[in-house]
C-alpha cells in the first residue's frame, strides 16, 4: 500500500493537519523498514500500516495512530526516541518508548514474524491448558511498568497484536500455537477489561483457531453449513421487527449480531451443550436514541413474543465490569425457534465496540464524558500499580490473574454504593475493599439479609453487610488457600501487613505452631527443615517460622515443596510391576534399586502413599512389602538384610489413607463432612464413628492422590464448626 492509498482510508473524523502528520510518520516508517519483509513475504511496512488502520477504525487520538505507524522503528529501523520526540512531540515519543520496552522484552512473543522465540504467560493452576512456560514473572513485571503510566499504550499494543494474529498463518505451527495461547492468556483478557469488544472477539477467535484447530474448524463448519438458511431467517426477523418498531413509532436501527466461534465454544463448555443446543445463534441488535426508548422497545418485544425464562439481563441498570451496557433478552419467534435480542443506545454501542478507546476519542473532541470511564482507567491502573509492589513471583502472577485479567463483580453496601471486586471475591474481600480496618475486624457477613459463611462467593448485585467486632485482627486461616476465604491479592497483602506488624517473637511462635500442626496432621515425621529454608530464600529456620507466622510464606507452598523433595530423593531406577496389584495400587508406582519384575504389596499396617518416605521388606513368596520408613513394624525388624531401598515411581491412581476427625457432636456434622469429601477428588472407602458423651471420633479411609490434596482436605475438615482436629492416622 502506497502513501496515497493509505491516506485514502483515513476517516473523515481526522483533520487535514492530522493527515499531514500521518503522511510524515508513514514516510519515516517506510525509510526505517526499507528492505525488511515478514514471513509471508510482505514488506514489513504493511504491518505498521495495518496497525494504524485498526487504530483509525476506532477513531482514536492522532498521536496513537502515529505511534502505531512508528511502534517498531526504534527496535528494527535504528530511529531514536529523540528523533521521534523532535518530529512528533513528547506524547508520541512516550508511546513509542513504552511499546519498544514491551516488544524488546525477552519473553513476550512479538508475534511479528521475526525469528525470536518467546515464552508466554503461564496459565492458572486450574487451567485446562497448563502447558506454557513458567519463568516469565520478571518480564510480566516489566510489561506492567511499561503500560502502567498510560493505558493508551495497551490499546496500541492490542492493535499491534491483532494485526499480527491476522497474519499468523505464515509462521511454523509451533510458533503459531505459542503466540495464539499468549493472545488468549494476556491480550484478549486485556481487551475485555478495557471493554474493547471489537478487538476482544477477534483476538479470541484467532487465538482459538490456532490453539484448538479441530474444535475451531468443527464449529466453523457447523456455522457454514447453516449460514445461508440462518441469514434468511435473520433477514426475516429484522424485517418483522422493523415493521413492529414503525408501528410503535420507534426510530431504531436493527441488524444481525454475529455469533463468534470462541464464544460459542465457551458456552458449549460452560453449559455442557452441543452445537445444536446453543440458543443465541440467531441474534439481532436494536439500537435506539436514548435509555427510555431501550426499555420501551423491551416492553414492545415482550408484548408480542414469548420471552424465555431466565434469559433476560439488564446491563443498563447494572453495568458489566468493563462498563458494557445493553438489555439482553431471548424470545420465541413465530417459527418456534429462539432469538436473542440486544437493545442499546448509539453511545452504548460505541462504548461496547471500542471501550476505553471511545473514552479518549470523546476526550480528544472536547466532549463532556461521565466519570465511569475515568474510574475504569483509574481502577485498572491502580490494580497494575498494586501488582508491581508484590515481591513474590507466584503472588504477582496470581494478582494479575485475579485483579487485572479476570472478570469483575459489583456488590452493594447497605447504603447502595457499588464496590468493584475480582470475580470469586468473598465477604472478607468486600470488607477490605470498603476499609482496611473493617476487614481486620470482620467476623461475619449478611448477603441480601441472610447470614452467609465467609467463603461465600459474591455475585453482582449482592447487598453485603459486614458484621465486625469492636477490636481484633484477621485470622491466619484467611490466608490458607485451601479454605478459599479470600480471593483478591490486595486483600491477602493487607492481611499479611497486619501480621507483619505483630511482634517478631509472636510470629515465630505462631509459624512454628503452624508447621508442626500441619506435619502432625499429615503424619510427616522425617524431614530436613533446612531444605525449606533454602527453598524460601530465608537465612535461618527462625526466619522461616517468622515468614510463616506473618503470612509471607504459605503453608500450602511448603507442603507442596515437601512432596516434591520427597519425590526427588527417591532414586528412579527400575520399574517394579506387581503380579497381583492390590486395589488402588497400579503398576509403575514403586521403583526398586537393582531389581526388576518383583511383585509388591502395600503394607496394611502403615498404608503408605506417594510422598511418604518408604522402604521395602523382602518376604518369602510375596516379593517386597512396601512400608512407611517410620512404621513401628519396620523399626522393630532384626533381619536388616531383608530391607531394600525403594521409591515412588509414576503415580497413576489414588491410595487408601486413614484419617481421624475429632469433634464435639452436633446435628449436621456428618452431612458437612460428606459435602467436603464429595467436592474434592477423593473417594470414601470406609467410615466408622464412635461417640463418648458429647465427643465424636470419625474414622475414615479415603483414596487420595498426594500430600498436597490431603493437606487441603484435612484443612477444610478441621475448619468445620465443632471440629477439634482432623489428622492422618499414623502407624502404631
Amino acid at each position: 500500500m502506497d502513501l496515497e492509498q493509505f491516506l485514502a482510508k483515513v476517516p473523515q473524523a481526522y483533520s487535514a493537519a492530522d493527515r499531514e502528520s500521518f503522511a510524515k510518520a508513514y514516510a519515516l516508517a517506510q525509510k526505517a523498514h526499507a528492505g525488511q519483509t515478514r514471513a509471508s513475504g510482505q514488506p514489513y511496512l504493511a504491518h505498521c500500516v495495518g496497525v494504524a488502520n485498526i487504530l483509525m477504525g476506532m477513531e482514536v487520538a492522532p498521536s496513537m495512530v502515529i505511534a502505531g505507524l512508528l511502534h517498531d522503528t526504534v527496535l528494527d529501523g535504528h530511529v531514536t526516541i529523540d528523533q521521534i520526540r523532535t518530529e512528533f512531540g513528547e506524547t508520541v515519543a512516550s508511546f513509542v518508548e513504552d511499546l519498544t520496552r514491551i516488544t524488546s522484552l525477552p519473553q513476550i512473543s512479538r508475534a511479528d514474524q521475526h525469528e525470536e522465540e518467546r515464552v508466554p504467560l503461564p496459565p492458572a493452576a486450574d487451567s485446562e491448558d497448563s502447558h506454557l512456560g513458567d519463568n516469565v514473572t520478571e518480564t510480566i513485571r516489566k510489561m506492567l511498568l511499561a503500560i502502567g503510566d498510560d493505558i493508551r499504550v495497551v490499546i496500541i499494543k492490542l492493535a499491534d497484536r491483532l494485526n499480527n494474529m491476522r497474519a499468523l498463518n505464515a509462521l511454523p505451527p509451533d510458533r503459531q500455537k505459542k503466540i495464539a495461547q499468549e493472545t488468549l492468556d494476556i491480550f484478549a483478557p486485556l481487551a475485555n477489561r478495557l471493554g474493547i469488544w471489537q478487538m476482544k472477539w477477534e483476538l479470541e477467535d484467532l487465538g482459538f483457531r490456532y490453539t484448538n484447530p479441530e474444535r475451531y474448524n468443527e464449529i466453523a463448519n457447523s456455522l457454514s453449513l447453516r449460514r445461508n438458511k440462518r441469514q434468511e431467517e435473520i433477514n426475516n426477523i429484522i424485517s418483522t421487527l422493523q415493521k413492529l418498531m414503525e408501528q410503535s413509532e420507534v426510530k431504531a436501527t436493527i441488524s444481525g449480531r454475529p455469533k463468534h466461534i470462541y464464544s460459542i465454544y465457551r458456552k458449549m463448555q460452560r453449559k455442557g451443550l452441543g452445537f445444536d443446543a446453543i440458543r443465541d445463534l440467531r441474534a439481532v441488535r436494536i439500537i435506539v436514541d436514548d435509555v427510555a426508548t431501550c426499555y420501551k422497545v423491551l416492553g414492545i418485544i415482550h408484548m408480542h413474543y414469548q420471552p424465555i425464562p431466565g434469559e433476560f439481563d439488564d446491563y443498563i441498570a447494572v453495568k458489566k465490569p468493563n462498563n458494557y451496557q445493553s438489555l439482553h433478552t431471548s424470545i420465541i419467534f413465530p417459527d418456534g425457534k429462539p432469538v436473542e435480542v440486544q437493545i442499546r443506545t448509539y453511545e452504548m454501542h460505541q462504548n461496547a465496540e471500542f471501550g476505553v478507546a471511545a473514552h479518549w476519542r470523546y476526550k480528544e473532541k472536547g466532549a463532556q464524558i461521565s466519570n465511569a470511564y475515568e474510574q475504569k482507567v483509574s481502577n485498572l491502573r491502580g490494580a497494575i500499580s498494586y501488582s508491581q509492589t508484590l515481591a513474590d513471583d507466584q503472588e504477582l502472577i496470581e494478582a494479575m490473574r485475579s485483579d487485572v485479567f479476570r472478570d469483575r463483580v459489583y456488590a452493594l453496601t447497605p447504603k447502595g454504593d457499588a464496590v468493584e471486586l475480582p470475580f470469586g471475591s468473598t465477604p472478607i474481600d468486600f470488607a477490605y475493599q470498603v476499609h482496611t480496618d473493617i476487614g481486620h475486624r470482620c467476623r461475619g457477613a449478611k448477603v441480601n439479609g441472610k447470614l452467609v459463611t465467609l467463603d461465600y462467593q459474591l455475585k453482582t448485585g449482592d447487598q453485603v453487610e459486614i458484621l465486625a467486632s469492636k477490636r481484633g485482627g484477621p485470622s491466619r486461616d484467611w490466608l490458607n488457600p485451601a479454605l478459599g476465604m479470600v480471593k483478591s491479592s490486595r486483600t491477602k497483602q493487607k492481611i499479611k501487613q497486619w501480621f507483619k506488624q505483630q511482634d517478631r517473637e509472636q510470629n515465630l511462635v505462631h509459624g512454628k505452631e503452624i508447621l508442626e500442626k500441619e506435619f502432625k496432621r499429615l503424619g510427616i515425621t522425617q524431614f530436613n527443615l533446612q531444605d525449606l529454608v533454602e527453598y524460601t530464600n530465608v537465612k535461618t529456620l527462625d526466619d522461616l517460622y517468622v515468614g510463616l507466622g506473618s503470612g509471607d510464606i504459605t503453608i500450602g507452598r511448603l507442603i507442596n515443596r515437601v512432596a516434591e523433595i520427597q519425590k526427588e530423593n527417591q532414586p528412579p531406577e527400575l520399574t517394579l510391576v506387581p503380579e497381583t496389584p492390590s486395589k488402588g495400587v497400579p503398576h509403575d508406582t514403586v521403583t526398586v534399586m537393582g531389581l526388576s519384575g518383583m511383585a509388591t504389596t502395600m503394607a496394611r499396617c502403615c498404608q503408605p502413599m506417594p510422598g511418604d518416605p518408604i522402604i521395602g521388606y523382602i518376604t518369602r513368596g510375596r516379593g517386597a512389602t512396601i512400608h512407611r520408613s517410620d512404621c513401628p513394624n519396620i523399626l522393630r525388624v532384626k533381619d536388616k538384610e531383608r530391607l531394600i531401598s525403594v521409591g515412588w515411581g509414576t503415580v497413576e491412581q489414588t491410595y487408601p489413607i486413614p484419617i481421624q476427625i475429632k469433634a464435639y457432636d452436633r446435628q449436621g456434622l456428618m452431612a458437612d463432612i460428606s459435602t467436603i469429601l464429595s467436592s474434592e477428588p477423593v473417594r470414601l472407602v470406609d467410615m466408622s464413628m464412635t461417640t463418648r458423651q458429647n465427643l465424636v471420633k470419625v474414622n475414615l479411609v479415603i483414596e487420595i492422590s498426594g500430600l498436597g490434596l490431603l493437606s487441603r482436605v484435612l484443612a477444610r475438615l478441621e475448619n468445620l464448626p465443632n471440629v477439634i482436629e482432623a489428622i492422618r492416622v499414623r502407624p502404631g
